[in-house]
């Protein structure tokens, strides 16, 4: 192991915390725009029913993951000490369970497209299955840099890797693959990126077979089986329950609708939980640090997210045409109710990398296993209206399974309800203000080809909210200015 572990005592914890969000966020962000042009230009060249039944393989896929061994990884970060045998023991582990993966999925593949009543579902998860394998190849090294908070050294192979999927998917796209271009791309990526990994961090990947000592990681692992698998029901119900119902067409507009609004909360809230879990877990002993740290993170990220969300329910229509063409118009009313939930669950999953950094991997079991309840009753009321209802279930019953999060997971850290509220207010509050004036705005325009009048729209929203934020949180705006432009470490939290 060639990286040396973060120490919360050190004066430049608070600084090595600003490096690794900047490198991990940063690398993302860019592997991100770039991956979004090649996306953009390849759903223009797919068809709905494509990503219809894309999505219905991702049912089964990440059925599946929830076994792939990431408890592993963190055991590993949250551990006091780690060498590197250790680390051959996990990998080793990871190898083994992800192959067997990889052979169970080969096997349930014809059962699956039969209840799907789709037979290429079943070609399409023979070739997923080489995924898996992957994996060992990226976790370890995951856990060796989220111990040592340095992500500067793997953000060039993020950036190879999105190259490289990107690539896979345009090609594809252009040579008319169809679906198989939603297969092979991320198979390119995952590879590039596992073998990037491995060399930016040193790790030998040399498996051995001795498992003394493995108890108490393999121990916490499971621990958080519970909640992995109460997670996969909770987020993967709506298509294992619309994929047998609708038609690969409508599934595949609200699929893709859910994609959108999902960017951020999928796309950028997990580098920052990757910095947020062993940052926490260096702080562990002092809960009233990590809460304040905690709402400091949900006050600046509400206030970068909120806007997004609610600036996309209001201008549904033009972006989904600007953004996806003509064909995509019908999700339109997808995007507008579903992007009305998202800042609920970015708040939600923000809540794990806590329960997880102080050792109480079961709070975090709970929670998933109200979702896994919750979620899918509200789907199964939904799918009577149709698509649409599946949309309309996510904003019913988000909020209410963020309520009982927030009660769960805030209390061993002594968080309260009205600071949660205290800390989102600013973010929310602005944001709503915004997109009342871009709603206003939107009415009295005359009509516009829809780049136009999207065009005309989103900095009518950004110069709202500023305007908001200067009259009603001017000291949340500085302080969001202050960590972004800053040189010296951020303050720290209070003891």
């Amino acid at each position: 192991m060639s990286l040396q572990d973060a120490d919360a005592n050190d004066a430049g914890f608070g600084a090595r915390i600003r490096s690794a969000i900047f490198w991990r966020s940063g690398s993302q962000i860019v592997s991100q725009m770039m991956s979004w042009v090649v996306t953009l230009a390849v759903i223009r060249l797919l068809d709905p029913s494509d990503y219809g039944l894309f999505a219905m393989t991702q049912v089964i896929l990440n059925f599946a993951t929830f076994l792939n061994g990431y408890g592993l990884v963190s055991a590993l970060v949250q551990s006091d000490k780690l060498d590197s045998h250790r680390l051959r023991q996990a990998f080793t582990i990871m190898l083994l369970l992800n192959g067997s993966l990889a052979l169970l999925q080969l096997g349930i593949a014809p059962i699956a497209a039969d209840y799907y009543d789709q037979p290429m579902v079943a070609d399409l998860l023979r070739v997923q299955a080489l995924l898996y394998l992957s994996t060992p190849f990226i976790s370890i090294p995951e856990a060796i840099m989220g111990r040592a908070l340095d992500f500067k050294r793997p953000a060039l192979v993020n950036l190879i890797a999105a190259i490289a999927s990107a690539a896979v998917a345009l090609v594809g796209a252009l040579s008319g693959w169809g679906v198989w271009t939603l297969v092979f791309a991320p198979i390119a990526g995952f590879w590039v990126k596992g073998l990037g990994y491995v060399l930016a961090t040193g790790f030998r990947p040399i498996p051995t077979f001795d498992f003394r000592g493995t108890g108490a990681m393999v121990a916490y692992g499971a621990s958080l089986l519970g909640g992995q698998l109460f997670w996969i029901i909770q987020s993967q119900a709506d298509i294992f329950i619309g994929g047998r119902v609708l038609e690969p067409h409508q599934l595949g507009l609200y699929a893709e609708a859910l994609f959108l609004t999902q960017i951020f909360v999928s796309k950028f809230i997990p580098p920052l939980n990757d910095v947020a879990f062993p940052a926490y877990a260096r702080m562990q002993k002092d809960p009233s640090r990590v809460a304040w740290s905690f709402c400091k993170a949900v006050r600046l990220l509400l206030l970068i997210s909120c806007p997004v969300y609610l600036g996309m329910a209001v201008t549904a229509e033009p972006l989904v045409e600007t953004l996806f063409g003509a064909k995509w118009l019908e999700m339109a009313p997808f995007v507008a109710v579903l992007a009305l939930a998202m800042p609920f669950m970015t708040l939600q999953v923000m809540f794990a990398p806590v329960s997880n950094a102080l050792g109480r991997p079961g709070t975090t079991a709970r929670i998933a296993g109200v979702g896994a309840v919750l979620m899918p009753v509200a789907f199964l009321i939904g799918i009577s209206f149709g698509a649409i209802g599946l949309a309309w279930a996510w904003l019913g019953a988000f909020p209410i399974l963020t309520i009982v999060t927030a009660r769960l997971a805030g209390a061993p850290m002594g968080l309260r309800l009205i600071d949660l509220v205290r800390a989102a207010a600013p973010g929310l509050g602005c944001a709503i203000l915004m997109a009342g004036v871009v709603l206003a705005v939107d009415r009295i325009l005359p009509p516009l080809a829809a780049p136009v009048r999207l065009a005309v729209l989103v900095p009518t929203g950004g110069i709202a909210f500023l305007a908001a934020l200067l009259l009603c949180a001017r000291g949340t705006l500085m302080e969001l200015v202050a960590l972004v432009i800053r040189r010296a470490p951020p303050v720290q939290a209070p003891a």
